[in-house]
């Protein structure tokens, strides 16, 4: 039968013991009896399989064992000590390591931001991850997960809403000029398209404005592609036009390696949402890192 694994207290009474070389003086320190210490010190020796003292009436003595225990429960304790202090510390200013998985296509106006996300917080230590797949935020670990679309309830999550998104079409400036002035949808729906399939498979449809009714369509001439920083890199590459995240699309455009087609059109798109892990509390860590992502998204 396995041993059940000895008390902290046990280990603490061994260690006064040790200290004050007597049964009486560590009781007197814990505010407990002298036959409580010995039963502590016998369980933890059974435990052990071995004699930690040797006991006369005049002195308490460590054996070779209780010298080599002595040592290593000094040092556990001192590392549980240092725990303590880190884990009370973080209460009151973010510190810790955070795990984020983001989508791909977000890298381009998120990654830039992060240097001065570090300076305002710099004891808090990211680890980032750039996917289009449905993550298991509990399972894989993260303490973020951000998503765009709708979601299914998961009683193991908490899940804030970040923001809406808005879609634009987008296109490369040189691509553009080698093609007849875009004046509408129709001209639009004529040149070769870069569409999104999604990881379960399905393409992800062009949303358009007909008489102010939002329709969807398949573009038939298409490009299809599997993640959302591609289709922006196949965008500014001159493959064709691409219905992209605003927020995405805008940061190629202030440099002019974009254009965005009939500008002055909004189009809705998806929410986009942060998975956290169900906990009695958020850390303090992950707090600072969701609330700089929320103020990203709602630019």
């Amino acid at each position: 039968m396995k041993k059940n694994a000895p008390s902290i207290q046990d280990i603490l009474a061994f260690i006064a013991v040790a200290q004050y070389a007597s049964f009486t003086r560590a009781a007197e320190f814990f505010g407990t009896g002298k036959a409580g210490m010995g039963k502590a010190v016998q369980r933890l020796e059974e435990h052990l399989g071995t004699r930690l003292f040797q006991r006369t009436t005049r002195a308490v003595t460590l054996t070779e064992d209780g010298e080599t225990y002595l040592e290593a429960a000094r040092a556990a304790m001192e590392q549980l000590n240092n725990a303590e202090s880190i884990l009370a510390a973080r209460k009151d200013k973010p510190n810790g390591r955070v795990r984020l998985d983001i989508p791909v296509g977000f890298g381009c106006f998120i990654i830039p931001e992060l240097p001065r996300f570090q300076k305002q917080f710099p004891e808090v230590l990211l680890e980032l991850s750039l996917s289009d797949k449905a993550s298991d935020a509990v399972g894989e670990g993260w303490d973020i997960v951000l998503r765009v679309g709708e979601l299914p309830a998961d009683g193991e999550m908490i899940v804030r809403k970040m923001c809406d998104l808005s879609l634009g079409f987008f296109a490369s400036p040189i691509w553009l000029k080698s093609l007849p002035p875009i004046l509408n949808i129709s001209d639009m729906l004529d040149q070769h398209a870069i569409v999104f399939r999604a990881a379960s498979g399905v393409l992800r449809p062009w949303i358009i404005t007909d008489g102010g009714v939002l329709k969807e369509i398949i573009p038939s001439r298409k490009t299809v592609i599997r993640d959302g920083r591609s289709i922006v890199d196949a965008v500014r590459a001159g493959m064709g036009i691409a219905q992209i995240f605003t927020l995405v699309g805008d940061v190629y455009t202030e440099n002019s390696e974009l254009v965005r087609i009939f500008p002055d059109q909004n189009i809705p798109g998806p929410p986009v949402y942060a998975l956290i892990p169900v906990g009695t509390k958020m850390p303090l860590k992950t707090r600072v890192v969701l609330n700089f992502l929320a103020e990203l998204l709602q630019k």
